[in-house]
């Protein structure tokens, strides 16, 4: 009980007391002075009554503000336990799905509607202390199996701002209009301005659905420990991450694919270079990004370039010094991310591709990417009946749009080889 709840309650005890003892016409002795005293204490009480309240206030808050938090936390700590080795296993003989997998599973179904079985995207991650190099041995001693190999994840280290959406379409307003600001050319004259105040809406629809299938063999499903788990969350993780990547940048809006940034009509300033790659052809994007007063200076910019553009400009040497063209660009750019998935190949003579470059403003990102509720998870029970293998369909749906067009540069024609 809270001490002022007791205290109050005190107080109302000395009251009915003391009415009962003023009521008296001749008091005793003893009544005088236990009148006395429950008058010193009821003073008293008053004191420790406003001091209490004080002290509960502040633990209210503290409370109310560990409430505000707790749930998302509890959430993040089951979505932490989820094992995907459970599911596997549902769908290929129906075991019971149970403790912190069963609950994410059903707060996932009451948000969403799905055919399978509901996996958070937090489950893929790659969890501190897995063993990256294993995947389905048996526990006679056998040698690790190696995963294939899947290009890392370009969207979210070119500035992407991934967004999990619960169900239908999420709309961002972008400032569109420009503040008119001016001095006033005499003591009554009138300053600048107005400017109306515009957005322009930038949208995100679950129109997209990816899909991944994976088939585990019966010897594996049964041989397997923890470590079926490890090699699916990994596959998994690794073929969303490249489809995306694909997607995010070069989506052909069409034929159930989002429209990616190089590809889509999103009114990005774009440059044709038509010349070998240099740091003088990327510095000129950088100045134009610095004109328009979307970036302070190259640090914050994000360049995302084929390798064969690295590998040319690492081997171009300034005339008369042991300083290559890769130098000078690290030194402005100190993190230029190489992809071939994200970006096309070199084609023409000499062979060019496209480059592309981003920046953050005022913490608004250069791209957006959606994703709706949960990875859906479906057993084909057809298709491997025969050899009681298991083959599972995970369908993720996705979007992508930009935020403002003046965050992002593209540049065409950039030669991985001398004219």
């Amino acid at each position: 009980m809270l001490e002022s709840v007791k205290i109050s309650r005190r107080q109302s005890e000395i009251r009915q007391a003391l009415a009962a003892l003023v009521g008296k016409d001749k008091p005793s002795e003893d009544e005088t002075r236990s009148m006395e005293t429950m008058d010193a204490e009821y003073r008293s009480n008053e004191t420790r009554y406003r001091a209490a309240l004080i002290a509960e206030d502040t633990e209210r808050r503290e409370a109310g503000a560990d409430l505000e938090t707790r749930s998302d936390r509890e959430y993040a700590d089951l979505v932490g336990k989820f094992e995907l080795r459970q599911v596997a296993l549902h769908l290929d003989e129906g075991a019971k799905i149970d403790g912190a997998t069963a609950e994410v599973i059903s707060e996932l179904r009451s948000q969403g509607g799905y055919r399978g079985v509901p996996v958070p995207y937090e489950a893929l991650e790659m969890r501190a202390g897995e063993t990256i190099a294993s995947g389905v041995p048996s526990p006679v001693s056998t040698a690790p199996i190696i995963d294939r190999i899947f290009a890392d994840s370009v969207a979210s280290r070119m500035g992407t701002r991934f967004i999990n959406i619960a169900q239908g379409t999420n709309e961002y307003p972008i400032t569109s209009s420009a503040v008119s600001a001016g001095w006033a050319s005499s003591e009554t004259g009138a300053v600048a301005g107005p400017t109306v105040y515009s957005t322009s809406n930038r949208s995100l629809a679950p129109n997209s659905n990816y899909g991944i299938t994976m088939k585990i063999t019966r010897k594996a499903l049964k041989q397997s420990g923890d470590a079926l788990e490890q090699a699916v969350r990994r596959d998994m993780n690794s073929c969303l991450a490249v489809g995306m990547d694909k997607a995010v940048f070069l989506g052909a809006g069409s034929s159930g694919e989002p429209a990616g940034v190089l590809v889509g009509s999103y009114g990005i300033t774009s440059t044709a270079v038509s010349a070998a790659a240099s740091w003088k052809a990327f510095r000129a994007a950088v100045t134009r990004f610095m004109v328009a007063n979307a970036a302070n200076g190259p640090g914050s910019i994000n360049l995302l370039i084929r390798p064969e553009v690295y590998d040319f400009m690492d081997d171009t040497l300034i005339s008369g010094t042991a300083i290559s063209e890769w130098d000078r660009l690290t030194k402005n750019i100190s993190s230029p991310v190489m992809s071939s998935n994200a970006l096309a190949a070199p084609t023409g003579t000499p062979a060019a591709s496209k480059a592309l470059l981003t920046t953050t403003v005022n913490g608004v990102a250069p791209i957006f990417v959606g994703t709706w509720g949960a990875i859906d998870l479906i057993r084909d029970v057809y298709s491997d009946a025969a050899s009681g293998g298991l083959r599972l369909t995970a369908l993720a749906t996705m979007d992508v749009t930009v935020s403002r067009a003046e965050q992002l540069q593209i540049l065409t024609g950039v030669q991985n080889a001398s004219a």
